[in-house]
């Protein structure tokens, strides 16, 4: 897509927050949420429906003032095929980048969605052509989330033509102390800080990074601002957003940990071997023989560490670790241009430690938030998580999110002789995904507005 450099005041440019969605660039301090996936018969029922939703929408201003008094969150974005059905032009459509024009389930091959994890396996609708649109709520307590959730059914049912293709309820997992998976580890450990947020990153999350590797419409790392997919009034503050629902296999998880370790202790050092970080947060490279819990609750400390020099060979935190895939750090090239914002949370009931696995589907269902889906979030998937020979490793992919297929294996260096675990299992299997663009406020009321 065509660019502009731009010149060194407008590369200065202080971030729109008032008009850009609050879920981009600000975390809501929500213990539930829902998401749901829409349908629009025809466009007329589409903007009616966005237009009543407009003004429940927070700017990431709007939620940081706020913050301590609101009860809920709300944010929408659409599919391309959405952008189509509320009438955008094939000359507006034919402007949008390549990966989104042709969504998530066409591009299974290259994220590596296959087997088990392909989309003719999802059973939530995300890989239906008729999937338009998202509406995200997060909500501080179970009661405002049940209010809100009947307030859209009735929404729905006075917009005809407008339907809801599925969906899912979330829910933070006890202890509610901090965030974490159903495996027990702890989340939120490592986002990039974007500039223009007012916020001074933690130690060892670097320099703050340019907003136009997430907001379009800004300066990126090399000075250039992309030229806007059209018309610029939808555009503008926008950004894309790569949905993914894991099914986390807890049950086969604390498995494979009993199988491979002989005491909890051994158990727990496999489970940090795994991630790269304790289940508590503390990172191997600070922390490698014992968890240490205060460390790992530390934002001022808990990130504050690189690979090049303090464990180049990967004694502390194996090469193929998750977190040393998913952010290289020193060890990585163009990392600024490769950084992602993720936000979401678990769905599904906990499993109680020591009760066997229930059959029942529980996960994280999350969202990757990006300036580029190709650049960032599917390099990621291609080469972070599926690439066997990713640190020349030969026959591994990312332990937690990888696709694995049985016949792969995982490395743990030691002295004098490494471990090497064979045939590891899958651990998430991929239920659902999407390709969503998420409009500033301007670019919703534009939407809306068209006839």
């Amino acid at each position: 897509m065509p660019s502009t450099r731009c010149s060194e005041s407008e590369m200065t440019t202080k971030l729109d927050l008032e008009d850009i969605q609050y879920l981009a660039l600000a975390r809501a301090p929500a213990i539930t949420g829902r998401y749901e996936f829409m349908s629009f018969q025809n466009a007329a029922s589409g903007r009616a429906w966005l237009s009543a939703l407009i003004d429940k929408v927070q700017s990431v201003a709007d939620a940081k003032q706020s913050q301590e008094t609101d009860q809920r969150w709300v944010s929408i974005a659409f599919t391309w095929n959405g952008l189509r059905a509320l009438g955008l032009s094939d000359a507006a459509l034919a402007t949008y980048p390549e990966e989104f024009r042709a969504g998530m389930v066409a591009r299974a091959e290259v994220l590596g969605d296959i087997g088990a994890h392909a989309p003719s396996n999802w059973n939530d609708g995300t890989a239906e052509d008729r999937l338009h649109a998202i509406i995200i709520l997060f909500a501080r307590t179970e009661s405002e989330h049940a209010r809100c959730v009947a307030e859209h059914a009735r929404l729905v049912a006075d917009c005809p033509g407008v339907e809801v293709v599925s969906s899912i309820d979330l829910l933070a997992t006890p202890p509610f102390e901090y965030a974490h998976d159903h495996f027990g580890y702890r989340d939120r450990m490592s986002q990039p800080f974007v500039e223009g947020t007012n916020l001074d990153p933690t130690p060892g999350s670097g320099a703050a990074i340019k907003a136009g590797e997430f907001i379009l419409g800004y300066p990126d790392e090399f000075g250039v601002t992309t030229s806007l997919p059209e018309p610029s009034p939808l555009t503008k503050n926008g950004t894309y957003m790569a949905y993914r629902r894991l099914e986390e296999h807890v049950g086969q998880f604390r498995d494979f940990l009993r199988e491979h370790g002989k005491t909890s202790d051994e158990q727990e050092l496999i489970a940090a071997k795994l991630m790269g970080r304790w289940r508590s947060g503390a990172p191997l490279v600070l922390a490698p023989d014992k968890d240490d819990p205060e460390l790992g609750g530390d934002l001022m400390r808990n990130n504050d560490f690189n690979y090049a020099k303090q464990d180049p060979h990967g004694y502390a935190v194996p090469l193929g670790s998750h977190i040393r895939r998913m952010n290289p750090r020193d060890t990585g090239h163009n990392m600024n241009r490769r950084r992602m914002i993720r936000r979401g949370g678990t769905y599904g009931p906990a499993l109680p430690e020591g009760a066997p696995d229930d059959g029942v589907e529980r996960g994280v269902a999350a969202f990757v938030i990006c300036g580029s889906l190709v650049r960032q979030f599917e390099f990621a998937q291609n080469v972070w998580v599926n690439d066997r020979n990713f640190h020349e490793l030969e026959n591994e992919r990312d332990p937690i999110c990888g696709n694995q297929d049985g016949t792969l294996e995982y490395k743990i260096p030691k002295r004098p002789i490494r471990r090497k675990i064979t045939g590891l299992p899958s651990f998430t299997t991929l239920r659902g995904g999407a390709y969503f663009f998420m409009p500033g406020l301007a670019g919703l009321r534009y939407l809306a507005s068209q006839d």
